[in-house]
């Protein structure tokens, strides 16, 4: 097994510089993507039961033993997160395949996109799996450069202002993590994550906080959690529809991860509950009242995007092995969900020609099939029983509650209110956009949509609506049904994840897997 861990990275980088060789060549492009995805999605599914089975997989790159080299290591939470990632990945590139060929790749020009798109899989990877701070560094570079030139595609004004924010925002969070690295360094000795969770005890509580703190806020700022969110909205948005899917799906999530293994593994004597649940607290406030704001669908949920990232947030503050156990099964929950609504919301603009409520009407008449897909995933978001986002809500709640504090009851029903207001604002897209007769769309006013913001960057002009090709149709209908199999299998996923949360119970487990002979 350990063969197939450099694989996860190793395959998408060669594909990538594979699918800039054959830059002329569109259909070859796709294939070789397809493949390569389809590859990872296969060897992660082989290694998430490995991992299951019998433990954590190790891999010291070049046989350079930690802390000296580079190492990879597959936990149970990695490789959860390579997988669903690279399942995520593969949906979207068969949307984004489908919508080039029907679109001639104007919107998405294959030449660039493939190649960017399979180093924006490998950074992400890369992150999941990097045993050491710098490797996870150079991941989330690997991110940043792919996703700025897939933010910028087709080179729009409203697209280049986007990129340009996206790009200082993360430049800087990448400056503090790049520090917070530095700073560690000196007081440890060491970026292995293994070793700086045996180190760290030895210094000082106020040294302690103030190294955990400078991480955090590096990976904050990635995770789009308040108060270093408001660049999210304005930016995701303008990107084509395969692309806001996987942003919005997959990058905010790698903060997340990161803030776990900061929380659980290597500062776990540092004691930020109290301020976690605060943000979290906040996140989950000010995301949804955003959301209640906007006549865009995108920025609709762009927003919920950032409010669910409380919930999340929330999870982690408990710190319990149950609260864990929900959070990975929220984080599971919402990128599928989210990725399957960008794209869902994609096939709305081909039909209805714009995202603005204020201009659609009639979607359920001229396609009930994407209507219902739309639907699906709306209701699994807003937390409807018994899909996903209620399970994973009520495992949230349960951990609350056995928290016990004045805080967490808050918090629980902060959450309750959150989810509520959620499935308000997507009840009312449904009403305008779905419901609403076509006819009804001229004239039609409202004091409570006169309230509402649209996107800055429209003109307010309808474009002409697009036929829908069958393979971004069935790419959808495939990630809906994935949503589907979330509820489902809700059984045996609760219980892998809490088998995950178990990992991070004794924060010994992952230093004695990395180094099995003991502290070097």
């Amino acid at each position: 097994m350990t063969a197939i861990l450099p694989l996860l990275v190793l395959i998408p980088l060669v594909a990538a510089a594979a699918a800039l060789v054959l830059g002329a060549y569109r259909r070859a492009q796709v294939i070789v993507s397809t493949l390569a995805l389809t590859a990872v999605s296969v060897l992660a599914s082989i290694l998430l039961v490995h991992v299951d089975r019998h433990g954590t997989v190790v891999v010291d790159v070049g046989a350079w033993d930690a802390p000296f080299g580079i190492v990879l290591v597959a936990d149970r939470l990695a490789i959860i997160m390579v997988l669903i990632s690279a399942l995520m990945l593969l949906g979207v590139l068969l949307f984004a395949a489908g919508q080039g060929i029907a679109d001639g790749d104007k919107d998405t020009p294959v030449s660039i996109f493939h190649p960017t798109y399979l180093v924006l899989a490998a950074g992400l990877f890369d992150a999941f799996v990097a045993g050491d701070l710098f490797n996870m560094y150079v991941g989330f570079e690997m991110l940043l450069s792919a996703s700025y030139v897939l933010l910028t595609l087709a080179g729009t004004g409203a697209r280049i202002r986007a990129g340009v924010t996206y790009i200082i925002i993360s430049l800087t969070s990448s400056i503090i993590f790049l520090a917070s690295i530095a700073f560690i360094y000196a007081a440890t000795g060491t970026v292995t994550i293994a070793l700086i969770a045996e180190r760290v005890r030895d210094l000082p509580a106020d040294v302690q906080l103030i190294l955990c703190i400078s991480l955090l806020v590096a990976f904050c700022v990635k995770a789009a959690v308040f108060p270093m969110s408001f660049w999210l909205p304005d930016s995701y948005p303008t990107a084509p529809a395969p692309v806001t899917a996987v942003f919005a799906g997959l990058l905010t999530k790698v903060g997340v991860y990161a803030i776990i293994r900061t929380d659980t593994v290597m500062f776990t004597e540092v004691d930020i509950d109290v301020p976690l649940m605060i943000i979290a607290l906040l996140t989950l406030l000010i995301g949804v009242l955003g959301a209640l704001a906007q006549a865009d669908i995108k920025r609709l949920l762009s927003f919920t995007l950032v409010s669910h990232i409380g919930y999340m947030i929330f999870g982690i503050a408990i710190g319990s092995q149950a609260a864990l156990a929900a959070t990975i099964f929220y984080i599971i929950h919402h990128i599928t969900v989210q990725t399957t609504l960008f794209l869902a919301t994609g096939l709305v603009e081909r039909v209805g020609g714009t995202t603005s409520i204020n201009r659609l009407g009639g979607i359920l008449k001229a396609a009930p099939f994407v209507s219902v897909l739309f639907f699906i995933g709306a209701m699994n978001l807003g937390g409807i029983p018994p899909f996903s986002g209620f399970l994973g809500k009520v495992g949230l709640f349960e951990a609350g509650v056995d928290l016990g504090t004045p805080l967490a009851y808050v918090l629980i029903g902060v959450g309750a209110l959150t989810s509520l207001l959620t499935l308000y604002a997507l009840v009312r897209v449904w009403n305008m956009a779905f419901w609403r007769s076509e006819s009804e769309v001229e004239g039609y006013s409202s004091p409570l949509l006169d309230s509402l913001a649209e996107d800055p960057e429209d003109r307010g002009v309808t474009v002409k609506t697009k036929r829908v090709p069958a393979l971004m149709l069935t790419a959808t209908t495939g990630m809906v049904a994935l949503t589907v199999c979330l509820t489902v299998f809700a059984g045996p996923l609760f219980d892998l994840a809490a088998r995950t949360a178990s990992d991070f119970e004794v924060s010994s487990t992952y230093v004695d897997a990395v180094l099995p002979g003991g502290v070097k």
